[in-house]
């Protein structure tokens, strides 16, 4: 199976934590077939809002969500 990952992000209610102000209005950034290109498109859309204290953007490992008894 491919070790999936999406990055996605919005606003946040408080920058410590991951509480989307609104969900309905959260940027996918894209689904990506490895950690390194997730990585990589996650720096860029951080990059681009690192003025905005309120926004926030996350690596999810889709792949652990999928099959939670993997390992990796």
């Amino acid at each position: 199976m491919s070790k999936l990952h999406l990055v996605f992000g919005g606003r946040v209610a408080d920058p410590r934590g991951l509480d989307f102000v609104d969900p309905g209005q959260l940027e996918v950034v894209g689904i990506f077939p490895d950690y390194a290109s997730a990585e990589q498109a996650w720096r860029g859309a951080a990059q681009r809002t690192v003025d905005d204290a309120e926004m926030r953007f996350v690596v999810v490992h889709l792949h652990r969500l999928l099959e939670p008894a993997l390992k990796g």
